[in-house]
């Protein structure tokens, strides 16, 4: 499935089933294991992003890996720098979801405090020069910055960081994506989106989104990410009582990002990435309503 392109929406309709057809979602081995098949929920092609918390074993992951591409599916594999014990493990895990059927990889630094092992970043795994055969390689952004990266709450290192990685890529000519964390409003995102294009930053987003969930799930996955500016919707929304016991869904925030996509052509979201925090069907559930396998 290649990155989406937009189609002129038909006045009043909505844009948000042309900017579905290129969606991603994320699992852990452990919540794959609670599919049936992977068929019956996603369009076949679709990218499955597989999570790697510290913890998860390797076997695990790679099980996760192949089983999805014998499904159909494109599974993306997390390879978090500071959970990696050495290069020798790096080296095996890559080979191993490369035999699975893995053609691309997320690098990300990873959300311990201190590394287990020999790498503390993503910029470190990507100058050992073992991802040089996968079709594309995709990085963590940031809309509403990282303390780990950025104590002080701004985004200069983050900055810093993707336009190494946008370096990396033009010198080597590997093809990379960014892919970011969950958020909820959308002219934040936008903003941001639209400071790295001012910085030269041209690689495409595909944004993080909640899938459907209860309000205090979803509160409590904020929290425990970090998410900044954009829980404000939550808070707003668990004011007001009419909407307390009705699920979170998406919607509102991607049909704002996906409008302004179609209506800004150089605009850098080009897809979403669907974190299924109110489980897998509830968010594939969502997926075919709006569209996403139209």
């Amino acid at each position: 499935m290649a990155l989406m392109k937009f189609r002129s929406p038909l006045r009043g309709a909505s844009p948000l089933p042309a900017f579905l057809e290129g969606v991603s979602i994320e699992v852990m081995p452990r919540t794959a294991a609670g599919v049936g098949d992977f068929r019956d929920h996603l369009a076949a092609g679709t990218q499955v992003f597989v999570a790697h918390i510290d913890g998860t074993g390797s076997a695990d992951m790679h099980a996760t890996v192949a089983r999805l591409a014998a499904e159909g599916m494109r599974p993306v594999p997390h390879i978090p720098a500071r959970i990696v014990p050495d290069r020798a493990t790096l080296t095996d895990w890559v080979a191993a979801y490369r035999d699975a059927g893995a053609t691309s990889a997320l690098l990300l630094g990873g959300g311990l405090n201190a590394p287990k092992g020999d790498f503390a970043d993503s910029m470190q795994l990507l100058d050992t020069g073992l991802f040089g055969d996968f079709d594309r390689l995709f990085i963590a952004g940031h809309p509403e910055g990282n303390r780990d990266i950025d104590p002080s709450g701004g985004e200069a290192e983050v900055m810093r960081a993707l336009a190494w990685k946008r370096d990396f890529a033009a010198r080597t000519d590997a093809s990379m994506e960014i892919v970011t964390q969950f958020c909820f409003e959308a002219q934040p995102v936008i903003e941001w989106a639209n400071r790295l294009r001012a910085a030269g930053i041209d690689m495409p987003v595909r944004i993080g989104t909640a899938g459907p969930a209860k309000l205090q799930t979803m509160l409590k996955f904020a929290i425990m990410c970090g998410v900044g500016p954009s829980l404000r919707v939550l808070q707003r929304r668990a004011r007001d009582v009419t909407k307390l016991l009705v699920p979170y869904e998406p919607t509102d925030f991607l049909t704002a990002i996906a409008g302004h996509a179609g209506a800004t052509p150089d605009f850098a979201i080009r897809a979403a990435h669907v974190f299924p925090l109110g489980g897998i069907t509830a968010a594939t559930d969502w997926l075919a309503r709006n569209g996403a396998n139209d």
